[in-house]
């Protein structure tokens, strides 16, 4: 009889907590819809959508995306904007959600369901960035992603018909420009620095509610004729990039964790 009544608390414990689970990624969902209609409400969206479409004229459509550096999105209200906001552009762009590759090293396994639940392909290594497009148009969503994060995906898909045929939303290159000197740009982040003359770029609208949460935010493509017109050096070099301070989490970084977690326990 005791062993019968120790059975049932723990089944009844393992339904409280799957149903506290369930509530808690209902909770997310909910939050997540109405950043979605603070968006659509607040006038960002219909704002931003004339940057969104830029490269539309003159570059192959999205086939699929890839979105990196999310964040917290459950107990953040940026990172939820920011997610509300990639899931309105799949919309816009019709990029089916399981065309789209998500991947940030901190999501939680709440994070990863909620995710997964709204159609969205959790990729299941860190790339570090160094995603190969393989031909397909593909959009990039990185918002406020380190800049090696960048560097390492222009490396990947360092050639003029690869570049021609993405999109990158995330930090202002011209602004990355703008704050490093020349000599740090040029080591550090050569690739960043070399595509620059080949870039087009439009810059998402200021709006008092969203300051902080799409700050220094533009979207970049890469016309195929101003690649063409780059100096043929340019293509020369193709190293993969290495850092002595690097910003991004490495592969590394999530196997030390890992290890370190596993001599604690």
């Amino acid at each position: 009889m005791a062993a019968e009544g120790a059975w049932r608390a723990a089944r009844g414990r393992r339904r409280r907590r799957r149903e506290e689970a369930e509530a808690e990624g209902d909770a997310v969902l909910r939050r997540l819809r109405e950043a979605r209609n603070d968006l659509l409400s607040s006038g960002f969206w219909a704002a931003s959508a004339g940057a969104v479409r830029a490269p539309l004229g003159g570059t192959e459509p999205p086939a699929r995306c890839v979105c990196y550096g999310l964040g917290r999105f459950s107990s953040c209200p940026a990172a939820r904007s920011q997610l509300a906001f990639l899931l309105l552009l799949l919309e816009e762009l019709a990029v089916p959600p399981g065309r789209c590759s998500v991947f940030d090293p901190a999501f939680s396994a709440q994070e990863a369901a909620a995710l997964a639940q709204l159609g969205l392909r959790l990729l299941p290594d860190n790339e570090e960035g160094k995603h190969g497009i393989e031909g397909s148009a593909t959009l990039f969503y990185m918002v406020h992603c380190g800049k090696a994060l960048y560097n390492n995906l222009l490396w990947r898909n360092w050639s003029a018909g690869a570049l021609s045929k993405m999109v990158i939303i995330g930090n202002s290159f011209k602004g990355i420009e703008e704050r490093l000197l020349s000599r740090i740009l040029e080591r550090d982040y050569s690739y960043i620095a070399k595509v620059l003359k080949g870039t087009e770029e439009v810059a998402f609208p200021a709006h008092p509610r969203y300051s902080d949460t799409f700050n220094d935010t533009s979207v970049h493509w890469f016309p195929l004729q101003k690649l063409k017109e780059l100096s043929p050096e340019v293509w020369d070099f193709v190293e993969e990039p290495t850092y002595e301070e690097c910003e991004i989490i490495r592969k590394e970084d999530r196997a030390d964790q890992r290890g370190l977690a596993a001599a604690e326990s």
